[in-house]
């Protein structure tokens, strides 16, 4: 191929074995140089040729024929308008919602002292025996489950994907899966199986392990269709009806939350003809994202048999998954395996500080425990496919049975997403940091953004909204997070409310009398709903998805007006009984979580003292306005862009207007004329700095009154959810580059390489997650904190997107060298290619080189302010320190 030749060929949909689509999806291909004319489509669907057409850009192109139809394989490529053809991309149509005959199918219902913890009941098997007489050519399972399934054709496991077919909001969305069976087939009788367990569907949602509240009913159900061509041209379809029989299974016990349990010393029972259609199902749809794969293999770092007799394995790293056995030992032999993230000071398991406990819950503890019963047979694994931890260690249970690490292996289990950028520098504990915020990430995006892989493992919205900048420079998040904005709108309120978490199995948009529903709507939780798609514009400039959320923004962003002006903050009644002016801009008189996890106080005796838990009341009641007036004006301002660049003028001009109102209430009520916030708080003036809050004659005041506050603390951050990402980006844009390196190297807690120092390999979700003396508290795998290393990449590393730019068509290279670090060195894969950069300092002078991909510009700013624009390919400049 040359240059002018398209490569990256890709659709917008995800898939497992091969790609899979809707009937429209948009084609995209990496820009070539040259292609002022536009560029040329071609394409054959079920080997025809369909005519071929024309487009002028490479991004998010949207089908340009007519709708597919289910089940045609698509094969496309695309040239610049003169020059030589791309190689092939092929893609194929899943089962459209209109083309399902099959009908959804339930195991029959076991005795009630088996279901009666739902997270914990029994699997189920759903069979059907059908023949093949003639040489198939194709042959395509359709697959989905209310629950988690896996499918097998004559005892072959189909596919690669895990816990299929995901989490959604089940009442409005669930999604299917499409394989090739073709190899597991054989001439006479086949087997076609799927091995359901409650999941999502049925399952525990969050921490207190309450039943997800999807549906009144008891029931799991699948729905799946084996589409079968001959060599002869013929078809046949098998599919979920009443001929299928419900058979008991080898897992005893199942919840993606507690555990698995298998026992291959049962015997599987025929229990009878498949109840049919008995469970209401919202219609089927195919998947933007990548699907859950196990996508590495980690042996145990060490193995100790502790005095107990139980065994320690320690795998090195804080991840997502389950552990595989490879020898069960005798027939009856039982092995028990707890995972957990921290061990206590004897070496032991120690899962006490993932425990939760609430006035009115009692105590829930944390229970990660997997079990088999071997069979006897030297082939037999275990490998719990119906659940997944958050672990580092495993604490394993097997009586006399001697354990070898050969056969103990951590299987990491993740949405397997594409690496987008890199980071190397010649500090090693940046680098170290780097990693365990990238395994951090990792470890909660299974196939949701979840605040922690263990104990809560649901997709809070506030922590996807604080680390999304962050996401897109580690990782290709764009179908991974279309998927959950899908989530997102499907449960948001009638009243235009957020739910605090999506998919919401609370349901607390048909459950207000839940305490979770009276604390939904808070400030930097719902604005998920505006910043998120907002932030795929930016990085890949899908305006469509900006499109599809455009209602559901609007209803939230006119939610929180509506609520700023009609409920005032205590205080304000008190202090006047009739709202000043500019209080119904004030968004103060509705639940927030406010600033969130900031470093804790200690008491006299020196314990950490967590305010929610020392004075519930006084935290829910104090005034939390300087935050939730801030988002309006965030979440407005942004609204007024996205209106314009879907072509809404009156709207932008309408919220444009409204931000400036919300904008001058936030400085009338939080801002004094010295520059400081009325919270005067680290968070409370980066905020304010990093908003656009804060007047340009003010500025500098708030920067030095920020640069005060650290000091104060000894040089130590005190900033917590919400701010923590933005405090070093806005320290340096302050002027204050030496401060933001200080606290970047600061060791002592709270700081981020306080946790390397501790032991840390994923990122904390306390500053203090693991004391002095050893003992953990609250998550240990909370990717929240590690939005630090986004700095990592815009500022020591230097390279951002360039203001106003989109997709990355341009950007800066601005290296920020400080603390010390002499080289840095990283990529990032953008919609247009990949961009190179690498800096390095020697004798007074550094020296930048890099790489420009075709259809971009850069402008490389050097330390002393000499400004380059570089185009497309290699570039090294040199200039003084």
């Amino acid at each position: 191929m040359t240059e002018t030749t398209p490569t990256g060929l890709r659709i917008d949909t995800g898939g497992d074995q091969f790609p899979v689509s809707g009937a429209a999806p948009r084609l995209s291909w990496l820009p070539v140089p040259d292609a002022a004319r536009g560029y040329e489509l071609l394409a054959h669907v079920d080997d025809v040729p369909l005519p071929t057409t024309t487009t002028t850009g490479h991004r998010l192109n949207a089908w340009p024929w007519h709708p597919l139809t289910s089940g045609r394989r698509v094969r496309w490529r695309v040239r610049a308008a003169g020059g030589g053809w791309s190689d092939e991309h092929a893609f194929e149509v899943g089962l459209l919602d209109a083309d399902w005959s099959a009908e959804w199918i339930s195991p029959v219902a076991l005795a009630a002292a088996d279901s009666d913890v739902f997270g914990k009941r029994p699997g189920h098997s759903l069979r059907r025996i059908f023949p093949v007489s003639r040489p198939v050519r194709h042959a395509r399972l359709y697959s989905t489950a209310l629950g988690v399934y896996e499918a097998f054709v004559n005892g072959e496991r189909v596919g690669t994907a895990e816990l299929s077919p995901g989490t959604t909001s089940y009442d409005k969305t669930v999604y299917a899966q499409a394989a090739d069976v073709a190899g597991s087939l054989v001439a006479g009788d086949n087997t076609v199986e799927l091995v359901l367990t409650d999941g999502w569907y049925q399952g525990q949602v969050g921490a207190f392990h309450a039943r997800a509240a999807w549906t009144d009913g008891d029931d799991i159900a699948a729905r799946a269709e084996l589409h079968l061509t001959f060599d002869d041209g013929s078809t046949e379809i098998v599919r979920t009806d009443a001929s299928w029989t419900s058979w008991t299974s080898q897992i005893v016990r199942a919840g993606l939350m507690d555990g698995q349990a298998i026992d291959l010393t049962v015997e599987e029972v025929e229990l009878g003809p498949a109840r049919v259609d008995v469970v209401a199902a919202p219609p089927i749809s195919w998947s933007p994202a990548p699907p859950v794969r196990r996508v590495e293999e980690r042996s145990p770092t060490s193995l100790t048999r502790l005095d107990s007799g139980d065994w320690i394995a320690d795998f090195g790293q804080n991840a997502s998954g389950w552990v595989r056995l490879d020898d069960l030992g005798p027939r009856g032999s039982r092995t028990v395996i707890e995972h957990g993230e921290h061990l206590d000071p004897v070496g032991d398991l120690d899962m006490s500080h993932l425990d939760s406990e609430r006035e009115g819950d009692g105590l829930v503890v944390l229970d990660q425990r997997d079990e088999v019963v071997s069979d006897g047979a030297a082939s037999s694994v275990f490998e719990p496919r119906h659940t997944v931890h958050g672990f580092q260690y495993a604490r394993i249970r097997r009586g006399d049975l001697p354990l070898s690490p050969a056969d103990v292996t951590m299987q990491v289990v993740n949405t397997d997403l594409a690496p987008a950028g890199a980071f190397r520098c010649s500090d090693d504990d940046l680098n170290r940091l780097y990693e365990i915020a990238d395994w951090s990430f990792r470890g909660n995006a299974v196939d949701i953004p979840t605040d922690c892989p263990q104990r809560e493992r649901i997709g809070w919205t506030g922590d996807y909204q604080v680390f999304v900048s962050t996401a897109v420079r580690l990782f290709d998040v764009h179908g991974f997070t279309r998927k959950w904005l899908q989530s997102v709108r499907d449960d948001q309120l009638d009243d235009g409310r957020i739910a605090n978490f999506s998919p919401d199995g609370r349901q607390v948009k048909r459950h207000p009398e839940l305490q979770v529903a009276q604390m939904t709507g808070s400030a930097g939780w719902g604005d998920a709903i505006v910043h998120v798609p907002w932030v795929l514009y930016e990085t890949y400039g899908d305006r469509d998805e900006l499109g599809t959320n455009w209602r559901a923004m609007q209803r939230w962003v006119d939610w929180a007006l509506t609520t700023a002006r009609t409920r005032r903050h205590p205080s304000r009644i008190e202090r006047s009984a009739e709202p000043l002016p500019h209080e119904e801009f004030l968004w103060d008189g509705s639940f927030h979580w406010g600033e969130w996890c900031e470093p804790k106080e200690r008491a006299e005796d020196g314990t950490l003292v967590d305010p929610l838990q020392a004075n519930p009341m006084a935290w829910f009641m104090e005034d939390k306005g300087e935050v939730g007036t801030a988002y309006l004006f965030r979440s407005t301002s942004t609204l007024a862009r996205i209106a314009a660049v879907l072509g809404r003028d009156a709207d932008a001009a309408r919220y444009a207007t409204l931000a400036e109102q919300v904008g001058d209430a936030w400085r009338i009520e939080f801002l004094a004329d010295d520059g400081r916030t009325a919270k005067d708080t680290q968070a409370a003036h980066v905020r304010a700095l990093s908003f656009g809050l804060v007047p340009e004659a003010l500025r500098d005041a708030a920067a030095a009154r920020l640069v005060e506050l650290v000091r104060r603390a000894g040089t130590h951050l005190g900033t917590g959810f919400l701010s923590t990402a933005d405090l070093l980006p806005t320290l340096v844009a302050t002027g204050h580059t030496d401060v933001a390196y200080e606290l970047l190297f600061q060791r002592t807690s709270p700081s981020w390489l306080g946790m390397l120092d501790r032991g840390a390999t994923t990122i904390w979700e306390d500053w203090d997650g693991v004391d002095e003396d050893g003992r953990a508290f609250a998550s240990l795998n909370h990717y929240s904190k590690g939005a630090v290393v986004r700095f990592l990449h815009t500022h020591l590393l230097g390279l951002d997107q360039a203001p106003g730019s989109v997709a990355w068509e341009s950007f800066v290279l601005r290296p920020v060298p400080g603390g010390g670090v002499t080289w840095a060195e990283g990529h990032y894969v953008t919609p247009q290619g990949t961009i190179e950069a690498t800096w390095r300092i020697e004798d007074g002078t550094i020296t930048v080189t890099g790489t420009v991909p075709a259809g971009t510009t850069g402008t490389v700013v050097l330390p002393d302010g000499t400004a380059t624009v570089v185009s497309a390919g290699a570039f090294r400049l040199t200039g003084a320190v």
